[in-house]
């Protein structure tokens, strides 16, 4: 009976030792699928494999709010500055920029020398004569090198010259530094203000002229209005200033305040150098520009600045191809005309009005 006991005894051990061997899921410890690498030294000199944990996303550089008010509504002459803005030049320099034209741009020094507007677009005329009323504001770049500002008239009316123009209506936007410039293209001639009869038609310069509401306009673009004239049949004669008794002058300026250049000066900068860049992609292609322009502004009439485009581009730069640069004798020139003329005093320092540093910056 004790034999049969032991042998129950035994036989039943042997039964369980080989059901525990035989249970992959019972209490037996798991065998790694893979060597550790825990037992490995590490290299101190490795670079991080996959397994790194990943490293945060960087916190995207806010970019600073600028405003830039135009002269006039979006046209070729602009297109440099929406290049720079589609291109990324602008977020480039770490700027997020606004390009609208105001509802009064003849308000452009005001808001940009109180602040309220960061940079703007004007006219040299209007620069001198603000800067005469305390207004604050310093031309950093030329827009463009030449006047484009002329008096043009139908080509059936034979009025082809400053004193043709005696006994006749003219056309002309209402802004201040038209008159001067007529008056000093009258005076090459003999005439003066009181020989002729100044009509405000605001920005309907064509319509007027050609539907002889007035004989003559001024304050016309001949690389815009002129062509837009053409494009309806309307053959006109333009009158250019430079070459009618007034001095050779930069049409548009970039302008800035006083305090926005002694308290943000690298603003200013990469502002500038920003700009230049769109120009210099608009010098090299223009036709490119009006189509980038195209896109961006719908608005935009490629009849007229497809061919506008043309003659305008090559006035962009100085002869020896530099953007936005000023000459000294330029501003002093057309400053002693304005003081001749009597629309300025001589204590009007010009070479305070514009600061050519930051266009020498960014060449």
């Amino acid at each position: 009976m004790f034999k049969l006991i032991t042998l129950l005894a035994i036989s039943l051990g042997l039964f369980l030792l080989a059901a525990c061997g035989s249970d992959p899921t019972a209490t037996s410890v798991p065998v790694p699928t893979a060597i550790p690498t825990a037992t490995t030294p590490p290299d101190p000199t490795a670079r991080p494999t996959a397994t790194t944990a990943p490293e945060p996303t960087p916190t995207p550089v806010e970019l600073t709010k600028l405003s830039v008010a135009l002269d006039w509504f979006p046209w070729s002459n602009h297109s440099g500055l929406f290049i720079a803005l589609d291109r990324g030049y602008f977020s480039d320099e770490g700027f997020d920029v606004e390009i609208f034209t105001p509802g009064d741009p003849s308000t452009v020094l005001q808001t940009v020398a109180s602040g309220r507007d960061d940079f703007g677009i004007s006219y040299q005329t209007e620069v001198l004569i603000a800067r005469e009323q305390d207004v604050p504001v310093v031309s950093i770049m030329a827009l463009v090198q030449h006047p484009l500002n002329s008096v043009m008239t139908l080509k059936e009316s034979g009025i082809v010259e400053p004193k043709d123009l005696a006994g006749k209506k003219i056309g002309w936007p209402g802004i201040p530094s038209n008159e001067p410039l007529l008056e000093s293209m009258l005076g090459s001639q003999g005439l003066t203000l009181d020989d002729v009869e100044l009509v405000n038609v605001g920005f309907s310069l064509v319509p007027a002229l050609i539907g002889n509401t007035v004989d003559a306009i001024v304050g016309a673009y001949w690389v815009h209005e002129s062509i837009s004239a053409t494009n309806q049949g309307f053959e006109l004669n333009i009158m250019r200033m430079e070459e009618n008794g007034v001095p050779d002058f930069y049409e548009l300026v970039i302008v800035a305040s006083e305090d926005k250049i002694a308290e943000d000066p690298d603003v200013v900068h990469r502002f500038v150098r920003a700009v230049t860049r769109g120009y210099q992609d608009a010098i090299a292609d223009p036709l490119d520009a009006v189509q980038l322009l195209k896109r961006l502004r719908p608005e935009v009439d490629l009849d007229i600045e497809i061919p506008g485009v043309a003659l305008l581009a090559p006035l962009w730069a100085t002869d020896n191809g530099v953007f936005g640069w000023q000459e000294d004798a330029r501003w002093q020139d057309f400053a002693k005309w304005m003081v001749d003329s009597g629309r300025l005093s001589e204590s009007t320092d010009p070479m305070a009005a514009f600061d050519n540093s930051f266009v020498a910056g960014a060449q």
